[in-house]
């Protein structure tokens, strides 16, 4: 990720692979204080990238580093604040196909709490 999506450490090692197997991927999430919104919750925002990230992730695991990979469409649901702390997002293949690959994405707390849940499209570029 250093080469293919080096902006995503403009705030440090905030976000580590926690898990990588087939067809999944889980990403932890340590915010910092920019990342809070008045009240001192995890920003949507915040979670979105997070969602996101481990998306793009799970698929140039399974493809290889294809960095034009680009999200075609996002859909996600918030379902309960984010307190401060850990976040994990787990991001599992739906379909991969040889241009588009559908992703679900499950975000939850340290105590397995869903704070958000959604899919996503991805444009894959022509594989080898």
């Amino acid at each position: 990720m250093e080469t293919e999506f080096a902006q995503v450490f403009i705030d440090g090692r905030i976000y580590t692979i926690t898990d990588l197997g087939p067809g999944t991927l889980t990403m932890r999430l340590d915010p910092g204080e920019r990342h809070l919104r008045p009240g001192g919750t995890v920003s949507g925002p915040t979670l979105f990238t997070l969602a996101d990230y481990a998306a793009y992730c799970v698929i140039l695991a399974h493809i290889g580093l294809k960095g034009l990979s680009v999200t075609t469409s996002f859909h996600i649901n918030f379902m309960r604040k984010a307190e401060p702390g850990p976040v994990f997002c787990t991001a599992r293949l739906l379909k991969l196909g040889k241009r588009l690959v559908v992703v679900e994405i499950s975000i939850a707390d340290e105590k397995d709490d869903l704070i958000a849940h959604g899919s996503c499209t991805y444009s894959i570029p022509p594989r080898d």
